[in-house]
């Protein structure tokens, strides 16, 4: 049986939710006939902005019914379907709320952070849907901790065979056993790279200093070497898979602030609306 994404939910069934939500709130629109133009003051724009708004602490409760595993009020995959998809007619709801009348206030505050916290939900759901499937082909059957372990007996291997080497290809090869590093900061990590890698650098270098050896040492330069190479891809895997799990983490480094920013001028919105309208 086909794996159906959260998209695919219940054959669609929260896309088909917000499209008729969409298409009830655009045709209110169109027959609302207010005495003045259409702005978040007349009876439509408090209903849509009442909508919106409980809409908005739906979708934020979400961060909480998806840490609790004994709930059951619907699946998770369910409720992260509703999310998409309700999250994103808020874009519409929200927009016909204001009338289309925006400045430089508060208000416009609330919904421009909104627009940003859907922006990057629209990211999120791209690496979820993509980027998992690229972390399974990186792997297969491996995981990064197997990895690590293997990358310490190659340099183990390699401490041991680079002994019988000449001491200027010794040096190069013990330099990429304690130089090895996989991680560091966040940018180097979203990079999937490290420029100044020793085991890259190593692999490079031995085949230029190895051309003088002959017999046993150059049979022995050959194990070092093939060694060397089968670290450098081990830790091109271990690299991409970090990068792949930073990109993951990344939007919820933007998402989770955004939201709770909104929050925070939501209330701000409501509060004015309420104290001087």
């Amino acid at each position: 049986m086909r794996h159906r994404s959260i998209l695919e939910y219940r054959q669609f069934l929260y896309l088909k939710i917000a499209t008729v939500a969409c298409l009830a709130a655009v045709v209110a629109y169109a027959w609302h006939q207010p005495p003045v133009k259409p702005y978040g003051g007349t009876w439509l724009g408090y209903t849509l902005g009442t909508i919106g708004a409980l809409l908005i602490l739906w979708l934020m409760w979400f961060g909480v019914r998806k840490r609790r595993y004994s709930s059951n009020v619907g699946t998770v995959q369910g409720w992260l379907s509703a999310h998409v998809y309700l999250g994103t007619s808020l874009l519409l709801v929200a927009t016909l709320h204001t009338g289309l009348e925006l400045g430089w206030n508060v208000h416009t505050l609330a919904y421009a952070l909104m627009v940003a916290v859907i922006a990057s939900g629209f990211y999120g759901v791209f690496v979820y849907l993509r980027v998992p499937g690229m972390m399974t082909t990186n792997l297969g059957e491996d995981t990064l901790d197997s990895l690590l372990l293997r990358i310490a007996e190659i340099d183990r291997a390699l401490a041991e065979k680079s002994l019988g080497l000449p001491d200027e290809m010794l040096a190069v090869v013990t330099q990429s056993i304690k130089g090895t590093r996989v991680g560091g900061g966040f940018l180097r990590i979203l990079s999937g790279d490290d420029p100044g890698c020793p085991t890259t650098a190593a692999a490079i270098a031995l085949p230029q200093l190895a051309k003088r050896l002959s017999g046993e040492a150059a049979v022995l330069n050959r194990e070092v070497y093939s060694l060397l190479l089968q670290k450098q891809e081990l830790l091109s895997k271990a690299r991409r898979n970090m990068r792949y799990k930073a990109l993951l983490d990344l939007w919820l480094y933007v998402h989770v602030p955004l939201a709770l920013a909104l929050l925070a001028a939501l209330a701000a919105h409501v509060a004015i609306v309420f104290l001087y309208w």
